[in-house]
């Protein structure tokens, strides 16, 4: 194989991922071969083994493409007002959430780990479910730690229940919209759960 620029290999993998995508949200991961997901892109299967070294890792770069670390939600806000409280805080980033999941890459991605990966050889989309749920619940348990120690948060409740009220509200939002995202507008109803769910928190 000739030799490729940086920018050509670039090119090439985007166009790998741009077709992982599409094939995987119409058929599902397991019903989906390295063969399918190279024609789609106009591509040999070489070329995808070349950037990718089997259908897990394939799977895992789409997912990387999508993952929303609490902490970079908070950079997002924090760098709009750097004096908002914990408690505000949060409330913004998670509203960022919501912005982010409304791109259709995200939708499309995170519904294909949600509702469209089944197990298998190498792809286990349950632990990648798990260690990005892990992820969020400790960049959030931080924030709520802080909210905590200035006395913003209710007395009768822990920062690790309320991550967790949190986590478990946001989780089941996402879960039922990515089924069917037409039953309802996710930033409105996401929006009313969020703002509701602070309320319900603070002091």
């Amino acid at each position: 194989m000739a030799r490729k620029t940086k920018a050509e290999a670039a090119a090439t993998r985007e166009a790998l991922l741009e077709a992982a995508e599409e094939v995987f949200f119409a058929k599902g991961v397991a019903r989906t071969s390295l063969e399918q997901i190279a024609r789609h892109a106009g591509l040999t299967r070489g070329a995808v083994y070349w950037h990718f070294k089997n259908k897990g890792d394939l799977f895992m770069a789409l997912v990387e493409q999508v993952r929303m670390p609490f902490q970079s939600l908070m950079d997002e806000v924090d760098k709009t007002d750097t004096a908002l409280s914990p408690l505000e805080a949060i409330r913004l980033a998670c509203h960022a959430g919501l912005v982010r999941l409304e791109q259709p890459s995200y939708q499309r991605i995170l519904s294909i780990l949600l509702h469209r990966c089944e197990f298998f050889s190498d792809i286990n989309p349950l632990d990648m479910q798990e260690e990005i749920g892990n992820e969020c619940y400790q960049e959030m348990l931080a924030v709520f730690v802080q909210a905590k120690e200035q006395q913003l948060l209710r007395e009768d409740l822990s920062p690790e229940v309320a991550t967790r009220l949190m986590q478990s509200m946001l989780g089941g939002l996402f879960h039922d919209w990515l089924r069917n995202p037409d039953a309802f507008a996710i930033r409105e109803r996401g929006g009313e759960l969020i703002d509701t769910s602070i309320r319900m928190m603070q002091r």
